[in-house]
């Protein structure tokens, strides 16, 4: 039985010799139409021109005048262990977003270097982008090599620059191979009368060593809406599944809007009736209740749904004709989604060839890469990358032409829209930013903001830890606020009690305040138990979704200590069975693994630990 197809994209610097190595894999596998080698080897004579490998892909004749490639070419063929898409993406400069075309859907990479003329800033760029795009399974080929007398040195030169080179971007080639593709050598068969110094596979047999792709339909149902079309009282949804499976009976959720509905029928114009539906196939379904859905909405199931949101982290390439400006405004295609986006904040910005970070924060250069929070002006769904591709990548628009993409990173922790009974709301809502800036905040305050998190059982010493400090850092003319865990259960809190669902909740809008509250220019300790990892991860990731930072403190105090401190005696009272599910007694605290400070309040004095808090604090703001 075979493996499931595999797509494989192409890249190189123009020249380096792709078209030839795909020619090449396709002549070595038997994978090309009866008579095309004699029609090719026909017209080449009539030319008076020698026989190219290349030439079984220069389908265009522009192509064939220009010599080179200018759109992203798919040819399947196959060897002995499955099937294969080759996604031929072009490497001229001029042609990037073709290649990135290319790249977004291919499940691995072969990146070429000619050996001849070693590792070129083309050559660095299509490093990136793949890393950008998330294609982790890449082969390096260092074609050329016969015209270099197939040297060891040379090609070893290559693979140590190139394999530092990816390193750095967090990208790792599996594997280095030394070949001449116009000689055939070690693409299907070894060379080893030329080559007897290199010892790995062949290109067919590293091709054949790539993971298979887990097959769309076992990923979560993503089912991005085409259109609606209205026949007699019936309401039919028509799109494409991206990914996941369908089938009558379903109970779908709907976002935007977080509406649900029942998959009634699947409607069919020609074929036999269905009730069942995979990933890659066009479907048309009625619901068995009519909802107020439209093209851009889309259907998941109830567990494993895409976030709604308006402000979402993301790493995108800008290919445009000018310069993208903090605040721009762009238009945003994800699926069948197309909406306004802005640039709200640029965190980093790269140079794709250099891998130099810019200074300049308030712009994005032509064909540079940045980090940074897009908001959209009407809600948009979506995944992160890591976690489902299809809906986990986009393409930005500006001046009616396709001027950049990219891929979500993650979205942005308590910005996601308003949904249920609130979902009027959802469509309307888009962040304020200040008018006064957080830059101009931190000039004034001479600091900036950040949130200390001080978690450890009762009795631990948290509040005196977090008062002392906030003294200290007020004699030291910054500005500090406390959050204290008893004080917001006085009022933002009050309608929350101490099961692990409330604690989570409480949690949850504690760390939406400090997030307000540090944006302003605080440095906010918060005083609270919080005694799950996974609240608490998730607290980090709301501040530092908004770019703030988050110092983790564990007051490191054993439970004996604190129950014979038992200052407001809580300890005594949860013994006497009058306070259920008390942290410590008959409900967990899960202690950080890994915090940023470890206080012991047990053997250190009080200053001593206000000295270590200050320290730490002062190394972030």
């Amino acid at each position: 039985m075979q493996e499931p197809k595999l797509k494989i994209v192409v890249v190189g610097h123009v020249d380096h010799g792709k078209s030839t190595l795909i020619g090449r894999i396709f002549y070595d596998t038997n994978s090309l139409p009866d008579g095309k080698i004699e029609q090719i080897q026909k017209a080449c004579a009539a030319e008076g021109m020698p026989f190219e490998y290349a030439f079984l892909l220069d389908a265009l004749l522009e192509e064939q005048e220009q010599n080179i490639t200018i759109d992203t070419t798919q040819i399947p063929f196959r060897t002995a262990k499955r099937e294969y898409t080759i996604i031929d993406a072009p490497g001229h400069k001029e042609f990037l977003k073709n290649m990135i075309t290319g790249a977004a859907s291919a499940d691995a990479a072969v990146l070429i270097i000619a050996a001849s003329e070693g590792v070129r800033e083309q050559s660095r760029r299509h490093g990136y982008l793949l890393s950008l795009l998330g294609v982790r399974q890449v082969i390096v080929v260092v074609n050329k090599m016969d015209l270099i007398g197939y040297d060891a040195a040379t090609f070893d030169a290559i693979q140590s620059e190139y394999r530092d080179f990816l390193t750095q971007i967090g990208l790792e080639a599996q594997l280095f191979v030394p070949v001449s593709a116009r000689e055939g050598d070690n693409i299907a068969r070894r060379a080893d009368d030329k080559m007897p110094w290199y010892t790995g596979p062949t290109v067919i047999d590293a091709l054949d060593g790539f993971a298979a792709p887990r097959p769309d339909a076992a990923l979560p149902l993503r089912f991005p809406l085409q259109d609606v079309y209205r026949f007699d009282d019936r309401r039919i949804l028509a799109g494409r599944i991206e990914s996941g499976t369908l089938k009558v009976g379903d109970t779908l959720r709907f976002q935007p809007g977080d509406k649900t509905a029942r998959v009634a029928s699947f409607e069919n114009w020609h074929g036999p009736e269905r009730d069942y539906a995979v990933a890659g196939e066009s479907v048309a379904i009625t619901l068995d209740e009519q909802l107020f859905v439209k093209r851009g909405h889309m259907a998941s199931h109830a567990v494993d749904s895409p976030a709604a949101t308006t402000r979402f982290k993301a790493r995108l390439f800008w290919m445009g004709g000018h310069e993208l400006p903090l605040g721009a405004r762009v238009r945003l295609k994800l699926a069948t989604q197309d909406v306004d986006a802005e640039i709200a904040h640029i965190a980093r910005v790269i140079d794709a060839s250099t891998l130099e970070e810019s200074s300049v924060k308030d712009r994005i250069a032509k064909n540079d890469v940045a980090e940074v929070t897009l908001t959209t002006l009407a809600p948009l769904v979506l995944d992160r990358h890591d976690q489902l591709e299809s809906t986990g990548r986009f393409v930005l628009v500006a001046d009616r032409k396709v001027s950049g993409g990219g891929i979500v990173l993650e979205s942005v922790a308590g910005d996601s829209v308003v949904t249920g009974s609130a979902e009027t709301r959802a469509s309307n809502l888009t962040w304020s930013e200040s008018p006064i800036t957080r830059r101009e905040r931190t000039r004034r305050n001479a600091h900036r903001g950040a949130v200390v998190w001080l978690t450890g059982l009762s009795g631990a010493g948290k509040s005196t830890v977090a008062n002392a400090t906030a003294r200290a850092l007020w004699e030291q003319h910054k500005q500090a606020y406390i959050l204290d865990g008893d004080n917001v259960r006085h009022g933002l809190n009050a309608n929350l009690a101490f099961s692990p669902t409330d604690r989570e909740e409480n949690i949850r809008r504690v760390a939406e305040a400090a997030k307000l509250l540090a944006d302003s220019g605080q440095i906010v300790l918060t005083a609270l138990i919080s005694p799950y990892r996974e609240s608490r991860a998730q607290a980090r990731a709301i501040v530092e979704g908004g770019e703030i930072p988050f110092i983790e403190v564990f007051v490191d105090t054993p439970l004996a200590v604190c129950e014979e401190r038992d200052p407001k005696s809580l300890y005594k009272k949860a013994r006497a069975g009058e306070i259920k599910d008390f942290t410590g007694i008959d409900a967990p605290y899960e202690a950080p693994e890994t915090p940023d400070v470890r206080l012991d309040t047990q053997t250190q004095e009080v200053g001593v630990s206000v000295a270590t808090l200050l320290e730490a604090i002062g190394a972030q703001v």
